[in-house]
């Protein structure tokens, strides 16, 4: 493959170039490839370095060469389709790096079944004034209420601001039972606590109040998929946590320049969870049987 300007320097604050990058994609490709595989992927591309507006892009306009895996999703409510890209190998990951795609986002649905979601995510977002030590205990309980509903709860830290906790599905309902599900898992989780958190979708009526943003289980909504760079000061790593490391990771903790050395000594924490796909309507009949 053919790659380019390996010394443009993506991000000034610490000099981490294109080529760094590059290297990047392909140490944590082997963790990073089974999260990526048959999900159409939204690429957030930085050509010129994150000091510079990047952009988000969906289809790939058929200027893509042949051997990139691509799947048409047809738009809901108009003729055609957006051609995703479906990254399943090592030279994908790497062509799309060349053009300069810092951070990968997937669906949470496969080309499986494009219609049925195999998981089901909680956005941890905090505003400014939020302790990291708060927001753990917030991940705590999300995932206990996961884990008295019938779902497996994963822990992965966004390398931005917040946590998500993910449960695999086993593909039984669509995007609207799964986000509704979501959402009341939201709901009841606020509940209990008001003063701290909130399912507000207005930023005007959050205050200072942690969002559970379960938005993300919609069709064609995406997540930050594990172990992909972020466009932030620091290169930070989205990275996947047994619930054990919470108390000492932060969700900015993991680096361009530390995640080798992480995985390393450390399996992928998520690797095998479909092992543990729940039932959407089995939680669902769990949560109403507790009104």
């Amino acid at each position: 493959m053919k790659v380019s300007t390996l010394d443009k320097v993506l991000y000034p604050d610490n000099g981490v170039t294109k080529g760094d990058m590059l290297v990047h994609y392909l140490a944590v490709a082997e963790a990073m490839l089974p999260h990526l595989h048959g999900r159409p992927l939204t690429m957030r591309r930085y050509p010129h370095g994150i000091s510079t507006e990047g952009f988000f892009q969906k289809d790939t306009s058929g200027h893509f060469p042949e051997w990139i895996e691509t799947v048409d999703v047809p738009h809901r409510r108009s003729e055609g389709s957006i051609q995703y890209v479906v990254c399943d190998d090592a030279a994908s990951l790497l062509y799309l790096a060349n053009l300069g795609t810092i951070e990968y986002h997937i669906w949470t649905a496969t080309t499986a079944d494009l219609d049925r979601p195999d998981r089901l995510v909680m956005d941890l977002d905090p505003p400014d004034g939020v302790t990291v030590a708060e927001l753990r205990s917030v991940a705590r309980r999300a995932r206990d209420l996961f884990t008295d509903a019938g779902l497996t709860p994963y822990l992965q830290a966004t390398g931005g601001r917040g946590f998500h906790v993910v449960a695999p599905l086993d593909r039984g309902g669509d995007y609207r039972f799964v986000r509704d599900l979501a959402g009341d898992l939201a709901d009841r989780l606020a509940a209990d606590d008001p003063d701290r958190l909130t399912t507000a979708q207005r930023k005007n009526r959050r205050g200072d109040r942690i969002f559970l943003d379960v938005n993300r289980n919609g069709r064609s909504q995406t997540f930050i998929a594990p172990y992909s760079l972020r466009a932030r000061p620091g290169a930070t790593v989205a990275t996947p946590l047994n619930w054990s490391e919470l108390s000492r990771t932060d969700p900015d903790t993991f680096t361009i320049a530390s995640i080798r050395r992480r995985l390393a000594r450390k399996s992928d924490p998520w690797s095998g969870m479909d092992a543990h796909a729940a039932s959407p309507h089995a939680v669902r009949e769990r949560l109403d049987s507790w009104r």
